[in-house]
């Protein structure tokens, strides 16, 4: 069942320009999108396709307006646009209440009468699962846990003793939040376990990818503020705080006790070294190496292809001094020729 143009726009926070009847069933590409569908143009590189798409309307920005031939959702910001649609038009699975026969659930454990705990799903002793929970198959929910209402574990995700999802989360398959931290103390060259005993702690609307880890903390917590999004296959450690609305890039690894401040954005492959800050509004390029604290807002890139170590610090502490080598280097050219100029006057 679709939607109509009108209410779509109302939903998209769009002017709409065309007929608010028009029944939109589905969102399509511009190149490949059929009658009963809604494209939108982003990226200007696509804009060689809005003359010739099929689509029965396109969300578009102001200036594209005039190339369009078909009704349009007219947004400042055509992809926020485009999402809101998309989620009106592709709701997620309403929860269905109750505890699946093929479930385990501790008998100490509370779950909402709202909540839904779905088929080969476990949940542990003085668990806490809210109201409208939806807790996929598969998943494993240990002792203490809490999940605030409206968050959905999809299927196969693992919350370690303790962990706490804020409201609304989505926590995609094969996550483990609140699992054990790397802390390990040296016997005479053999590695001693040091006990993990801090929590992993979620706020609000915080997604987590598929097959990322989130540890909880040595003695203190793991601290996800709100909005924050991560993505598949990055790994945070333990101690680590995430400052709300921040988004990280698949692969990033972040080290133990290291602070990440608000509205940051890390790239694909990223490492960041432990026990350093980030401040808010720090932009890292992808494969970058972060090894101190950055203090000021920004974009910061930088990598370096391996090398002795002794070497790489050797080199990095002259490449520091890059800028004034530089401007010494054009002093002493500029000398140079005053030099000669002055010498080619004498002879």
């Amino acid at each position: 069942m679709g939607l109509s143009l009108g209410e779509l726009a109302t939903i998209a926070g769009a002017e709409l320009r065309g007929d608010p009847d028009r029944v939109i069933e589905r969102v399509e590409t511009l190149q490949d999108a059929t009658a009963g569908a809604i494209s939108f143009l982003a990226n200007p590189q696509y804009r060689k396709f809005l003359a010739e798409t099929a689509a029965s309307a396109v969300i578009v920005a102001p200036g594209d307006v005039a190339h369009c031939h078909i009704d349009c959702l007219v947004s400042d910001n055509p992809y926020l646009a485009h999402a809101r649609v998309t989620t009106a038009l592709y709701p997620d699975r309403a929860v269905t209440a109750g505890v699946h026969p093929g479930a385990v659930v501790d008998s100490t454990a509370q779950v909402h009468p709202t909540a839904e705990v779905a088929a080969n799903a476990y949940v542990g002793e003085r668990a806490v699962i809210g109201e409208g929970v939806f807790v996929g198959p598969g998943c494993v929910v240990l002792e203490d846990c809490e999940i605030g209402s409206g968050s959905r574990l999809v299927a196969m995700a693992t919350l370690g003793p303790r962990t706490r999802l804020g409201q609304r989360c989505l926590i995609h398959p094969g996550a483990v939040i609140g699992g054990d931290g790397f802390g390990l103390a040296n016997d005479a060259g053999a590695w001693v376990k040091v006990p993990q005993i801090g929590r992993a702690w979620l706020g609000d609307d915080v997604e987590v990818g598929s097959c990322s880890s989130i540890d909880r903390g040595a003695i203190g917590n793991t601290v996800i503020d709100d909005g924050v999004k991560i993505d598949s296959q990055v790994h945070v450690a333990h101690n680590v705080t995430i400052g709300r609305h921040t988004a990280m890039a698949g692969c990033a690894g972040i080290a133990g006790s290291t602070h990440i401040g608000a509205y940051c954005t890390v790239a694909g492959g990223v490492g960041i070294t432990g026990h350093v800050e980030l401040a808010d509004h720090v932009h890292v390029s992808g494969a970058t190496a972060v090894t101190r604290s950055i203090k000021k807002p920004g974009v910061y890139t930088g990598t370096v292809p391996a090398m002795e170590h002794a070497s790489w610090l050797k080199n990095f502490a002259r490449l520091r001094h890059l800028d004034d080598m530089v401007r010494r280097l054009r002093q002493l050219e500029k000398e140079m020729a005053t030099l000669r100029e002055s010498t080619n006057k004498g002879t």
